[in-house]
């Protein structure tokens, strides 16, 4: 055990000097960092003297290696600039390997104690050289690394591809190094192993690649140098600006100093042989080559000491957004992977969010030891999450030859489940502090903003069903303005209620004021006032709340709280034996339209009200499925369930009506009134008229019957005779 505590505490030391910030000043920097060996000269890494390619061994690549190859020389990708990013990063892989080997052996690092990166150009040869001060390779290394691919990789590779996955994501399929051949007309790569003599390997991308001993001996010291000539259509890679801008988008976070060759301006004091001063010197300026660290910032998610305004600042600059963001978690994870995350929440949601909301990806950059990997990773949080920004940063993803497809490993899963979980419970410590002093309640402007993904999340995310519940916010009868939380509303009930009761519908006011709900809140009763249209969906998922069962009224199988139920029971059996007759005839004449009429306890000075059964749609659902059906060429989709019309047995027009069921059960006139009473419920309780001119026509006869009209009298024109006005008429008619 000591052993291994010691070989962790080495490794961990070392780790830190690697990402150490630099203490030197640039102008030190400039004057201490030598270049690396041979190839940074002028001369070109394609003209070697003594190198004869003839010479070469020359190998076939393997199949699965040309048909990757084909791919990127015959593509046409915009993202050729990833070549760098893969590079770099196969050079940081190789820094990590001998970093590792000294732990334990120091001398493996001879004279190259610096870990370092280099990166050069070269416009008149058309070459990009990117250098490592790594682990190297042999000239074994050299033909089974860069030759050939596990088949697993090349296989997943082209599939997705074949799927439209984005090219950005091609290093976890292990054929990183071949991206160069989206832009390279021809690569070199000169590597010098502890265990080998220096070779060089060259291909032209065909079918072939030659494997020579490099004949100038050892130049590297240690370490792999890869030198690419340009296509002509990628002659853009010869800038300094764009390969400074490369490295900054891509690796700027990359834990070895990346440094970049670069031409600068510098004074110098040189001798002038036609000045008449005692001093004969003069300033003169002149360009040089110079080497720039390209890397420098500190990745803020990998400090502890960060500003209020150092986050603000990094989440505007990460996101291009003009406002400071609601909150941020800043976290390590650690356990079965471990990772860094600076994640935030923006003010305002964006006015696409939902446009495609199942295709949609959060923008949360991921890296992987501080190379970003893509931009907008679908599977870092589940899609009600996607309005979450920032960076996720881990050492653990897989992403180098023969692992799994990234989108499946058991690793990203840890990761989904952790981030998730920890936003959910910044969520609610958010939701936990309340009102600040100023009466300022931060959770409740993120619902007003975000409150439809928590929504969606409860019926997409069963794992996080209950920490999602707690968050969910709504309006209820208590107070028509302010949201309550789900507690709040078990913390107001009345003692015996079993019930959480709500109502669901596009206006709050119209609800509020709704039939159904009258009779329970002269009761004392609080009921939910669910005005979202997604609402009543995910409150459908939930079910039931702290073993509280959510009951929709505007469903049949519900009854008001009773202080002696076994009395409520009797009373309501005889009620129904009582009205048989009415509700039976009421029942036989609209038989399309109601499955059910019976006696309720639940109306307070309504007549009546209609309710679907547990299997059939509330008011508002069946207006949301009416719309859909609607929007749609085939209208056939929609067709409103049969209902359940119930009567307030101490109403006096329901009074009325049974007389008309028991004395006159066939008088039309009667019989026509009492469906209209249907309609009239109906539209009281929130559901659409089915027929609304046979409901117009019907009104209006009984408007003609009320002002003492025949609603059967013929219709004629009137019989008047129209006179045209004199001409000295037109005068006062205009007055």
């Amino acid at each position: 055990m000591v052993r291994y505590f010691l070989l962790f505490l080495a490794l961990s030391c070392f780790a830190q000097e690697a990402t150490e910030e630099p203490t030197q000043s640039q102008e030190t920097l400039d004057e201490e960092v030598p270049l690396p060996p041979a190839e940074s000269s002028e001369a070109s890494d394609l003209d070697i003297e003594g190198f004869d390619e003839t010479d070469a061994e020359k190998h076939e690549f393997q199949a699965d290696v040309s048909r990757v190859m084909d791919i990127f020389i015959h593509s046409l990708y915009t993202h050729k600039d990833i070549f760098l990013r893969e590079t770099i990063s196969n050079g940081s892989d190789a820094l990590d390997k001998i970093r590792y080997l000294a732990i334990t052996d120091d001398t493996v690092l001879g004279d190259k104690k610096d870990l370092e990166l280099f990166i050069e150009y070269d416009k008149e040869a058309r070459t990009v050289s990117v250098t490592d001060t790594g682990i190297g390779m042999t000239k074994d290394d050299l033909i089974k690394h860069l030759g050939t691919i596990a088949k697993s990789g090349t296989t997943q590779f082209v599939e997705a591809l074949s799927a439209g996955t984005d090219i950005n994501l091609i290093g976890q399929f292990g054929v990183g190094f071949y991206s160069n051949f989206l832009v390279a007309e021809q690569i070199i790569v000169t590597s010098k192993h502890n265990d080998d003599s220096q070779h060089i390997w060259m291909s032209r991308a065909g079918n072939t690649f030659s494997v020579i001993e490099d004949p100038r001996g050892n130049t590297l010291g240690r370490g792999t140098r890869v030198t690419i000539k340009l296509k002509q259509d990628a002659l853009d890679f010869v800038d300094e600006e764009i390969l400074r801008k490369t490295v900054r988008k891509y690796s700027e976070f990359v834990q070895y100093p990346i440094y970049l060759r670069v031409k600068k301006d510098v004074s110098k004091e040189v001798e002038d042989e036609d000045s008449q001063d005692e001093e004969k010197s003069k300033i003169v300026r002149e360009k040089v080559w110079q080497w720039e660290r390209v890397n420098e910032n500190k990745p803020i998610w990998l400090r502890e000491d960060v500003s209020d305004e150092e986050y603000s600042s990094f989440y505007k600059s990460l996101t291009k957004d003009s406002k400071d963001p609601m909150s941020w978690i800043h976290f390590t994870a650690e356990g079965e992977v471990e990772f860094r995350a600076l994640l935030y929440i923006p003010k305002t949601s964006s006015s696409d969010l939902f446009r495609n909301y199942y295709s949609q990806a959060a923008p949360i950059k991921l890296y992987v030891k501080r190379v970003m990997i893509t931009e907008d990773f679908q599977e870092l949080v589940p899609r009600y999450l996607s309005f979450i920004r920032g960076v996720v940063d881990s050492d653990d993803l897989p992403l180098n030859v023969a692992r799994e497809n990234i989108q499946h490993t058991k690793i990203l899963k840890l990761l989904n489940t952790k981030i998730t979980r920890k936003i959910l419970q910044e969520l609610q410590e958010m939701a936990d502090e309340g009102a600040d002093e100023d009466g300022f309640n931060e959770y409740i402007e993120f619902f007003k903003e975000f409150g439809k993904h928590i929504k969606l999340g409860l019926m997409e995310d069963g794992k996080n069903k209950a920490r999602l519940s707690k968050l969910l916010r709504f309006y209820s009868t208590y107070n028509l303005n302010e949201l309550t939380s789900l507690d709040d509303y078990i913390g107001r009930m009345k003692e015996g209620q079993e019930d959480i009761f709500f109502i669901a519908g596009d206006d709050k006011v119209k609800l509020d004021q709704s039939p159904l709900i009258q009779k329970l809140k002269k009761r004392g009763y609080e009921v939910l006032i669910l005005d979202d249209p997604i609402d009543e969906y995910a409150v459908n998922s939930l079910h039931e709340y702290e073993k509280m069962h959510l009951q929709n009224v505007g469903i049949d199988e519900w009854s008001l709280p009773e202080e002696n139920e076994e009395d409520a029971r009797k009373k309501e059996k005889k009620l129904k034996k009582y009205y048989y007759v009415l509700t039976d005839w009421l029942r036989g004449l609209i038989p399309n339209k109601v499955n059910t009429v019976t006696i309720s306890s639940k109306l307070d000075d309504e007549p009546s009200i209609v309710t679907t059964g547990d299997s059939g749609q509330s008011a508002n659902m069946e207006r949301i499925s009416k719309h859909q059906a609607f929007g749609k060429k085939d209208q056939s989709a929609y067709e409103p369930m049969k209902k359940i019309w119930e009567l307030n047995p101490a109403h006096p027009m329901v009074k009325k009506m049974n007389e008309w069921a028991n004395l006159l059960p066939n008088d039309m006139e009667l019989r026509d009134l009492a469906a209209m009473m249907y309609d009239i419920s109906l539209i009281q309780s929130g559901f659409f008229v089915s027929d609304p001119r046979d409901f117009y026509q019907k009104v209006q006869w009984m408007i003609a019957q009320d002002i003492g009209i025949d609603p059967k009298a013929p219709y004629k024109e009137p019989d008047v005779e129209v006179e045209m006005p004199q001409d000295e008429d037109v005068e006062s008619l205009d007055e």
